[in-house]
C-alpha cells in the first residue's frame, strides 16, 4: 500500500520533469534583406532597394513537427517610382507582423521546415532628404507569408537558421495617386539567424 501511494505521488513529479526537458518554445533573432521585384501598373514603375533589416520570432509547437509563429521585421528601403509626369524617390521604414503554421521534419541535427501565414505589412516614409515628397502617409496592407528553410541544432538550446521568406502583397503608394501602381509583389526575404528554445 505504501509503495502503491508514493509511486502515485511520484507520477506528477515525473510528468512535470518530462515536460520540463521538452521545450516547445523558441525565440530567434535573424538578419534579413528585403529584395523586392520590379513592378508596373496604372502607368506607374516601382524599383525598390534592398532593405536590410532585423526579424524577430516567437515559435509555440503544438506538436513535435508542427506548431505556430508570430513575426516582427523592421528594415528600412528606399522606393524609386516614375510614372509619365516624374520620378520621385521615397525613403521608408518597412515593418511587418505576421502569423504564420509552420510544419516541421528532423534528420538528426538538421530541422527543415515550411511555413505559410498572413500577416499586416507597414510603409512608413522617413522625412529625411532621401525623400523627394512631403506630407506622405504610411501605407498598411495586408498580405500573404510563405516560406522554407533549416535549423541546424548546436546544442539542445540553441539552433542556426536560415530561411528563404516570400511575402506578397501590394505594392506601397503613401497614398499618393500619383505612385498607385494597383498591383501586388513578392518581397524575396532571405534570413539567417539563432534562435534559443525554452
Amino acid at each position: 500500500m505504501k509503495k502503491s501511494l508514493l509511486v502515485l505521488l511520484l507520477l506528477p513529479v515525473m510528468a512535470v520533469a518530462c515536460l520540463a526537458q521538452e521545450s516547445r518554445q523558441d525565440i530567434s533573432v535573424s538578419g534579413s534583406a528585403l529584395i523586392p521585384t520590379f513592378i508596373a501598373g496604372n502607368a506607374v514603375q516601382l524599383h525598390a532597394t534592398v532593405g536590410y533589416g532585423v526579424l524577430l520570432s516567437y515559435r509555440y509547437l503544438l506538436t513535435p513537427r508542427s506548431g505556430l509563429e508570430l513575426n516582427y521585421q523592421y528594415a528600412q528601403e528606399l522606393q524609386h517610382f516614375i510614372n509619365p509626369t516624374n520620378n520621385v524617390l521615397v525613403h521608408d521604414r518597412f515593418q511587418e507582423l505576421s502569423g504564420a503554421y509552420v510544419y516541421s521534419f528532423a534528420y538528426k541535427n538538421f530541422n527543415p521546415f515550411v511555413e505559410a501565414g498572413v500577416g499586416g505589412y507597414i510603409y512608413g516614409p522617413i522625412d529625411d532628404q532621401k525623400t523627394q515628397l512631403q506630407n506622405l502617409s504610411q501605407s498598411t496592407n495586408i498580405g500573404a507569408l510563405y516560406g522554407g528553410g533549416i535549423a541546424y541544432e548546436i546544442s539542445p538550446s540553441f539552433d542556426i537558421r536560415a530561411e528563404y521568406r516570400g511575402i506578397f502583397v501590394k505594392t506601397p503608394s503613401f497614398n499618393q495617386a500619383n505612385l498607385r501602381t494597383n498591383r501586388y509583389y513578392n518581397l524575396n526575404d532571405p534570413v539567417i539567424g539563432i534562435a534559443y528554445h525554452f
